[in-house]
Order: C-alpha cells, then sequence, then structure tokens
C-alpha cells in the first residue's frame, strides 16, 4: 500500500511539475525581426506598340487616363504585393496585352532575375484585379490587339526590428 501511494505521488509531482515548466516557458523568441518597405514608381508616359501596316492609329486608353490607372494599379500593388516574401530593386517592364475587346490578356515581365517568377506572378494577379477595361487600340476603325508598356522603379527597404 505505501509503495503504491509513493507511486501515486511521485506521478502526480512529475505532471505537476511539468505543467509547470510548459506554462513559465517564453514564447516571445517567435517574433518578427525585420520588415521591408517598398516604394513603387511607375513611369510615365505608358508605351504602346503600334500595329504594322497602319495609317491610322489610336492607341489603347484606360477610362479616366493614365494617372487613374497608375493610381489604381500602385494602390492594388501595395494592397497585394508581399514585399516580405521577396526583395525589389531596380528597374522591371511589364508588356500588358489589350485585346480587341479592351481586356488585359497577356502579363509579361522582365527582366528575368532570382526568383522573380514569384513577383511576376504576383503582378499578374495584381492586373487582374483591376475591373475597368481599357477602350481598344484601333487600326483604320478598326478595333485591334495591342501591347502596353509600363516600366516601374522598385526599392526596398530592410529595417530590424
Amino acid at each position: 500500500m505505501k509503495a503504491l501511494l509513493l507511486f501515486m505521488a511521485l506521478l502526480t509531482a512529475n505532471f505537476a511539475w511539468a505543467q509547470q515548466d510548459v506554462e513559465d516557458r517564453d514564447d516571445n523568441f517567435i517574433t518578427e525581426t525585420n520588415k521591408n518597405i517598398l516604394k513603387i514608381d511607375i513611369k510615365e508616359p505608358l508605351l504602346q506598340v503600334a500595329v504594322k501596316n497602319c495609317n491610322e492609329f489610336k492607341p489603347a486608353a484606360f477610362e479616366g487616363g493614365v494617372v487613374v490607372y497608375k493610381e489604381i494599379l500602385r494602390k492594388y500593388m501595395y494592397d497585394y504585393l508581399n514585399p516580405d516574401f521577396y526583395v525589389l530593386n531596380g528597374d522591371f517592364t511589364f508588356t500588358l496585352t489589350v485585346d480587341q475587346t479592351g481586356k488585359v490578356t497577356q502579363i509579361e515581365g522582365a527582366p528575368k532575375v532570382a526568383n522573380s517568377s514569384y513577383f511576376f506572378d504576383d503582378m499578374k494577379y495584381v492586373v487582374r484585379r483591376i475591373k475597368k477595361n481599357w477602350t481598344p487600340a484601333s487600326c483604320n476603325g478598326q478595333p485591334v490587339s495591342s501591347q502596353i508598356k509600363l516600366k516601374m522603379s522598385f526599392s526596398s527597404i530592410g529595417t530590424d526590428l
């Protein structure tokens, strides 16, 4: 009986000390230690590739103009890009293909650098989030597909917290 009582006392004490260790443990070591701040500069003007053999080319236009598109794009980039996942520094060019209906059908980014595929995928998502359509380019009065080139400069500043 004494052996059973001693066994139960040791078992209870063991669980009590184990619980105490978990409660007193300091979990503050799991914190965010750095933060990246992203600065975006979208260059003007937006360049368009003209259609060959076209006498009367009218470029594609965004509802509200270039300034409105730049502001919407910049806002969405700050909302949806993750500067903590990748560091962006330098100049990038994005080519948007606007089809005959005014929808952006293709987005290509350049230059290709290490791990830029993640950034380019995020940029495709950002551009597709813009719900307003473009007025398509026209050649001799007929809507045609065109390409719009966006030049942007990025700079990331890393800080330790």
